[in-house]
């Protein structure tokens, strides 16, 4: 149980990289690093913003975690067709959904903060340069 607690309490622990960017960068495409967190709007930061870091920088977590919010829908909306398993399936698909849905307003508060921080789980990869 110990080591279940300290992953939980490490969790939010994620690498911080706001010091990399410039902080005017920061204050002029706040807006467009919150954009990133809300679906299908991250599309309006990837091509409005390409010359903006800390917006890419926010664009590339709000991609992953909608590939991933993607990918896992298609896998649980699939599985969820099994009788009797497919109810447990629909259970664990509405808690990634609400998952994804904290990550997201995390994200945004760092967003909101200035801070170009990576979100728990999906953080670390990248897709966008």
């Amino acid at each position: 149980m110990a080591d279940v607690n300290e992953t939980v309490k490490n969790l939010g622990n994620t690498k911080d990289y706001t010091e990399e960017f410039d902080p005017q960068d920061i204050e002029n495409n706040k807006v467009m690093a919150i954009l990133a967190y809300i679906g299908i709007l991250v599309l309006i930061p990837i091509f409005a913003a390409k010359d903006s870091k800390f917006a890419r920088f926010h664009a590339n977590q709000g991609l992953v975690l909608a590939i991933a919010e993607i990918v896992i829908s298609i896998i649980v909306g699939i599985l969820s067709i099994i009788p009797i398993v497919g109810m447990i399936f629909g259970i664990i698909g509405g808690l990634i959904g609400l998952c994804a849905l904290i990550l997201a307003i995390l994200g945004i508060v760092n967003a909101v903060n200035g801070k170009a921080k990576e979100l728990p789980i999906v953080g670390k990869f990248r897709i966008l340069k």
